[in-house]
């Protein structure tokens, strides 16, 4: 193939992937919007019609019932088909009030039956009748879910149903008042509920991951601009009418006060642990047990606060008593009847729905002055700042969204008065008070920030979008140095101007499908669609790898399998993509020999932590569910050398004997199963050491002895009944025995140390350095030329230059690039800065 034709294929393919979103909605003119609505609603409402597939987060009372209603009818003017409106039971009356004031009806359906013979086009239900019913979204053209946060917990099975029955809708909506600010991922699966873009790919794009605890995000500070930015253009923000530019005139939001009741217990209560010891210090109720023990323990003296807040107020003052447990309602019913609550009412769950409904409703007008319920029940869509604007939580949890959502049933647009929030906690709760209030500060940023973009941008997309788009090609930079070229390039057009046989290795870690994006350019492997995709992409590079590596010689490539989650592909169960395997046939298709790889082992316990998916406690449920750790592995593929009847490269990768012995050689080249045998560690030795001594002992003596799983197993059981079996890391580890099998790589030797001291961006996948060295090492000869196409923060070259090699490093990102250059000179300085020994006369 010519370079021109090659070149042409390659920018075809990268044309390819410019898919953009198509208008998946419909034109609005402002004379159809019914006139109820005001110019901020005219507004959303025209924004979410053009999109189709849209979120509207509107602050409490701005009105967001009317707006869906209003999408729904618009939409069933141009479309054929009914619409669907799936809230929380609560919220029902509020969208038959809605309806009432824009000329409207709709019905109420528990079945698909119902739906089918209701006589108005509009259908409302609640999420139960559709996660668990029969009603088919599929049947629909217009689906808006309200109050929204049912798609709060990732992998739960109200997501994943919701995800699969309505893909084939039409026109899609999401609402409510409170994105969790806490939580990433709620954004990106309102976008996967969308069809924005798929969770996975927007995890990937925007977040590095925590490896040491699973659904942990952290999002790259590079991207926050371009998160905030992207969820931007399919969601909006609305606090007030002049964030759209309009008066905020009649929308002044009542002031909250918060007020803090600690509660302490009696001593008797507290302070002996359950082995008889007495404490100081009450213990803080951290996990799920002891909370609970904690509500129950304090429900009386909370109640008791509760009830003297009530009564210190005015005889006409409202409230709403908020509460967890079902013992916390019979506990304020019996309370109230004691001290003459005439006006009282409770709202449980056992109670008949059109009970709920009626005594919500009672509330809401004024017909009784105190109403005790939770936020479960009554926290999201009811309206009651027409008469209430008191409410006390009897207990706190971390529930910051079940909080916030009940706080603004009262503070809320159409409030005329101050409202005021009273918190009943106890000591042993001092830091769920201060994870609440972190929460809450974090929540007034994220609105913050999202409403500074809908002023900066305002309601048109051009210019958002105009800063989202991601780039095509990149303007060559190279750095040259005496002993390496360090090159800010696309690899595939970078090698593909490179000399023929011009590498002595190639040595790199290749991006693991679309598991990660590096850059927002179409360049970039990572942005593929799947492992296809990539390797249709990988097609303009391997064969052009083949071509500038020297006859004989190798190229090692460093890979893992990437772990598929149940929850998103919908197995219900981890599985492996076997990427390592892929990745070997797919260097063999284009004329590479594979010639072995090697194992490198990684913690079983840390991954773990980091995946959920080899949990012990599920192993003991159903052990057919759980597979085994995921090693990283380093491909070994050669290229035929001209010579085929010895197979010796053109240059031999030659090594001296009195440096290369036979006891080394026999430790890189064999492979063998380990034995049986019984000399492990004992339990007196267990005991005496600490665990990161009995870590080491361990390894070191599994190298020397036979191998007894048995014993393996009861010394990992005695370190248990001891408490020595840490929860957070593998401590009793066997030795590797082969060549093939690398058990002693330093996991966190990598350059991400040397950025982190610079604070400056660590990598997503740093090589490991004891990887590097030991590639080079074997498979290069001092002075070959060590070629990198995946460059990084620059480890391979770095190590190179300082085990007397050249280095050769390509790199898309340009920050990594920056990073890799100076890595570069600063080896090259080490290697060629003359030493106190050097000086000295011969």
């Amino acid at each position: 193939m010519s370079n021109y034709q090659f070149l042409k294929e390659y920018q075809g393919f990268l044309s390819g992937k410019m898919v953009p979103t198509p208008k998946a909605g419909f034109s609005v003119s402002r004379s159809e919007i019914h006139p109820i609505c005001f110019p901020y609603q005219a507004d959303a409402i025209q924004w979410g019609a053009e999109g189709g597939r849209r979120a509207i987060f509107a602050h409490f009372g701005l009105g967001k019932t009317i707006i869906q209603l209003q999408l729904a009818m618009l939409c069933l003017a141009k479309n054929e088909g009914k619409a669907l409106i799936v809230c929380p039971l609560a919220v029902k009356q509020e969208f038959y009030e809605a309806a009432d004031m824009l000329s409207t009806s709709l019905t109420y359906c528990r079945t698909q039956a119902e739906v089918e013979a209701a006589q108005t086009r509009i259908i409302i239900t609640n999420y139960e009748r559709v996660r668990d019913g029969d009603i088919r979204p599929d049947y629909f053209v217009f689906a808006s879910l309200d109050e929204a946060s049912v798609l709060r917990s990732y992998g739960s099975k109200t997501y994943q149903e919701f995800l699969a029955k309505f893909q084939r809708v039409q026109f899609r909506y999401v609402c409510t008042a409170t994105p969790s600010p806490n939580k990433y991922k709620e954004l990106i699966h309102y976008a996967g509920f969308l069809g924005v873009m798929d969770t996975g790919q927007a995890l990937t794009r925007f977040f590095k991951r925590d490896s040491t605890k699973a659904n942990n995000l952290t999002i790259h500070p590079h991207k926050e601009r371009e998160f905030w930015l992207w969820v931007s253009s399919w969601a909006l923000f609305i606090t007030k009418p002049s964030d759209l530019g309009y008066s905020d005139e009649g929308f002044a939001l009542a002031k909250l006060h918060r007020h803090w009741h600690l509660v302490k217990l009696p001593n008797e209560e507290s302070a002996v642990d359950r082995d008889g010891q007495l404490k100081l210090v009450r213990d803080e109720a951290i996990d799920l047990r002891s909370s609970a023990k904690e509500k129950r323990d304090s429900m009386d003296a909370r109640i008791l606060r509760a009830t003297g807040i009530v009564d210190g107020e005015a005889d006409d003052t409202s409230w709403v008593i908020w509460h967890d447990l079902e013992k916390e309602r019979e506990k304020l019913e019996e309370t109230a009847g004691l001290l003459g609550w005439t006006s009282f009412k409770s709202v449980y769950g056992s109670q008949d729905e059109a009970l709920k409904e009626k005594l919500l409703i009672d509330f809401k007008h004024g017909n009784y002055r105190i109403l005790a319920t939770k936020p479960s029940i009554a926290g999201q869509g009811c309206n009651f700042q027409k008469h209430c604007y008191s409410a006390i939580f009897l207990g706190i949890t971390y529930k910051f969204n079940d909080i916030i959502q009940a706080v603004h049933r009262i503070q809320r647009y159409g409030q005329t008065h101050d409202c005021h929030v009273h918190f009943i906690y106890t000591d042993a709760e001092e830091h769920v008070r201060r994870e609440f209030e972190a929460k809450w500060q974090r929540h007034d940023e994220l609105v913050a920030t999202m409403t500074g973009i809908v002023k900066e941008f305002g309601l048109s997309q051009t210019a958002m979008l105009g800063e989202l788009n991601r780039s095509m090609g990149v303007e060559r930079e190279e750095v040259r140095g005496d002993l390496f070229s360090v090159v800010h390039n696309d690899c595939i057009l970078e090698t593909a101007s490179m000399e023929e046989n011009s590498v002595g290795l190639i040595l790199t870690s290749i991006p693991f499908s679309n598991h990660y994006e590096y850059t927002p350019s179409y360049n970039d492997l990572g942005h593929t669609n799947n492992d296809d995709h990539f390797f249709a992409q990988m097609d303009f590079l391997t064969p052009n790898l083949l071509r500038v590596l020297k006859p004989g010689r190798i190229a090692a490539v460093h890979v893992k399998d990437r772990i598929l989650f149940g929850s998103v592909t919908g197995t219900g169960m981890p599985t492996v993509n076997p990427f390592h395997m892929k990745t070997t046939f797919h260097f063999m298709k284009h004329g590479f020999e594979f010639i072995g790889m090697i194992t490198i082992e990684t913690d079983v316990v840390r991954e773990n932590n980091g995946t959920y998916r080899l949990g012990w406690t599920e192993q003991c449920k159903d052990g057919s569910k759980m597979g085994v750790g995921s090693p990283e592995y380093l491909l070994l593929f050669r290229k035929l050398p001209s010579d085929t009847s010895k197979a010796y490269a053109d240059e031999p990768v030659v090594k001296s004997k009195e440096v290369y012995t036979r006891g080394r050689w026999q430790i890189d080249a064999r492979a063998k199963w380990n034995s049986s045998g019984n000399t492990l560690l004992t339990p007196e030795e267990i005991a005496a050491w600490q665990v990161d001594k009995i870590a080491s002992v361990f390894m070191e003596r599994s190298k020397t002895t036979v191998y007894e799983y048995a014993a393996h197993v009861e010394s990992a059981n005695e370190m248990d009944r001891r408490g020595k079996l840490p929860a957070t890391f593998e401590s009793l580890r066997v030795a590797a025995r082969t060549g093939g099998v690398w058990d002693d790589v330093v996991r966190m030797h990598t350059l991400n140390s040397r950025q982190s001291q610079h604070r400056e961006e660590q990598h997503i996948c740093p090589f490991q350095i004891d990887i590097v060295d030991r590639a080079i090492t074997r498979w290069s000869n001092e002075g070959d030329v060590v070629y990198d196409p995946f460059g990084g923060l620059g480890t391979v070259g770095n190590r190179a230059i300082l085990l007397n090699r050249r280095s050769r490093s390509c790199e898309l990102n340009p920050d990594y690039f920056r990073c890799n250059v100076a890595y570069h000179r600063e080896s090259e300085y080490k290697r060629q800065v003359p030493t106190l020994f050097d000086l000295l006369p011969a």
